[in-house]
This record gives structure tokens, sequence and C-alpha cells, in this order.
């Protein structure tokens, strides 16, 4: 069975990976993009990714733009670690043309409450940013989390270092209020967090399978995904690139790539562990445990789907 997806994205690097993934996975419709913020401002996410959807030939795939910054904040800025990872535009400073149609005039939130009452639990929604958007959609209309499907989101670390801190990962760090919100909704939420995507690289291997093609698309993705692999390179000494975003996508396609602990989690919110996914100690007996995390994953059997799934898309 198809399954209908929303991917929401602050559109860097390997979110762009992640849609190319989607658009390659016969058993998923996406059925549009929420923007948010992160790697990038909103309105930056809004353009990569309508112009990645245009390389990619699929300008049916709507875009809608989302909150622009966290619950506690008035306004965002991208760190600046963000530009050396993804470069100051978010996808590697590679130059594409911008896209020939606009964002849609109706808000991600609003989109987000359409969609989950039209499709309910066939309706998967995949954050691979800030939580803002899914729980704004919650806040405005509560319903939706009696109906909806699962949540695949990239983002937290339980049983490994942060990548902003020791403590805390970077989506999480965006807006962790929205993320401990999320955590205690009771919608089945799976954590497909740094424990897992750490161990699936991409080398410049593959990307010049992309380049050889020949194709706009291979090409751009090529160049794109190098700078990604220079920039981790250069500052972990590793000849590769985690794959996060992609992975959550590849994990709602097909959860058996991953072990799932199944355990009641929260996000600490003060002091200087602020960001850190871990159990929830007053939840830790409840026998309904409501978040997987994901602790490990047959990294060898996903990057041979991701490569497959991205090359037919891309080639």
């Amino acid at each position: 069975m198809t399954r209908k997806i929303i991917l929401d994205l602050d559109t860097g690097i390997d979110d762009a990976l992640a849609i190319a993934y989607a658009l390659g996975s016969p058993e998923l419709d996406l059925i549009g993009i929420t923007a948010t913020y992160g790697n990038v401002l909103v309105e930056q996410s809004v353009r990569n990714s309508l112009a990645v959807l245009e390389i990619l030939g699929r300008t049916d795939v709507p875009v809608f733009i989302g909150v622009s910054h966290s619950r506690t904040a008035d306004s965002f800025t991208p760190a600046r670690i963000s530009a050396l990872v993804h470069g100051g535009n978010g996808i590697g400073e590679v130059e594409i043309p911008d896209a020939r149609r606009v964002a849609e005039r109706r808000s991600a939130v609003d989109f987000i409450i359409e969609s989950v009452h039209r499709y309910g639990e066939d309706l998967i929604y995949i954050p691979t940013g800030a939580s803002t958007n899914i729980v704004a959609a919650f806040e405005k209309d509560p319903t939706i989390m009696d109906v909806m499907g699962p949540i695949v989101m990239m983002g937290g670390a339980l049983t490994v270092e942060g990548n902003v801190n020791r403590w805390t990962e970077a989506n999480i760090s965006q807006d962790p209020e929205a993320a401990d919100l999320l955590f205690r909704s009771g919608i089945e939420v799976i954590m497909v967090g740094l424990d897992v995507t750490h161990q699936t690289l991409l080398t410049k291997a593959g990307t010049s399978t992309w380049r050889d093609s020949g194709t706009e698309a291979g090409r751009f993705y090529a160049d794109m995904t190098d700078y990604y692999i220079d920039f981790e390179t250069r500052a972990v000494d590793i000849a590769g690139c985690a794959l996060h975003d992609p992975l959550a996508v590849a994990v709602a396609v097909d959860p058996s790539l991953v072990t799932l602990l199944p355990i009641n989690m929260r996000v600490d919110l003060e002091g200087p562990t602020r960001g850190r996914t871990i159990g929830d100690l007053a939840g830790l007996a409840n026998p309904v445990k409501t978040v997987g995390a994901a602790v490990e994953v047959d990294a060898e059997r996903f990057l041979e789907e991701f490569m497959t799934r991205v090359g037919s898309v891309l080639t």
C-alpha cells in the first residue's frame, strides 16, 4: 500500500537528499513539503525545496511556508556552523535557478491539519528539522492528535553525544519546548537520531555515479553533496557524510531497517543540558510506550536502498 507523507524540512543538503529518496520510493506518495527553519531561514528553505523539486521534474509537489522561529523566540538566525556544513545558501553553494512557481497560499500548519483529517492514519509526517510546525498544528486543532498516523522524526540523541554540544542534537536545539511537547503528546513517534544516522556514511564513490550520469540533477546533487562530504572530512576526519534526513524517510518506508527501543521520552528545558533527549522518569513504568528510539541500523542495506532510490530520480 502506498502511504501518503509530508516532509517538514529546513532544506539543507541532507534534506534535499531526503526529497530525492522520498520521490524514488514507490511505497510513498509525497503530498507536500512544509518548510521550517534550522539549516537556513524558512524563506530559504521554501526557495530550496521549490528549486530542488523543479530540477527533479516534480513541480506537482506543493510547498507550504511554516512557522519562522521557535516557541520561545521572536526571530531566528542560523548558527554559523550551518553555513559551514550546508553552505550559505543551504545547498552547498551550488547555484540552481529559482523555481518558476511559488509557495502555496495556505500555511504549513493549515496544510498539516487538512491532510491529517483527509488521510488519518494513512499519513506519515516526517519532520527533519524543528518540531515547531507540527506542535503548532496540534495547538490549532487538537483533534488531529487522535486520528493521525505515526511521526518519523530525524532528531535527538539517546546513547551518543549531541552535535551541538555533548547533550544536544541540532534539530532538537532549534525548539526544545516543541520537541518536548511532541514526545509527551501521546502520538506514536519514531526518533531517528544520531545514534543511527552517524552509522550511515555516503562517500564520493557514490556521488561520482550521479555526476557520471550526465544529467542536470545528477551533477547538482553530486556537487552539493560533495560540499557536505568535504566538510565532514575536515571536521571529523571521515571520508563521507552522514545521511541523517534520508534515513528517517527510509524508516518510514521500512521500519525494519532500525532496531527501536520502546521508551517514553522528554526533552530537558532548563540548565546546561537544555535540549537533551532522555527517558522520562515519570513515564518509564508506564506499559504504554509512545516513542521508539532507533538504537541500531542495518547501514549496509540502507545504503544499498539509498543509492538505488536516489539514483532512480537523478539518472
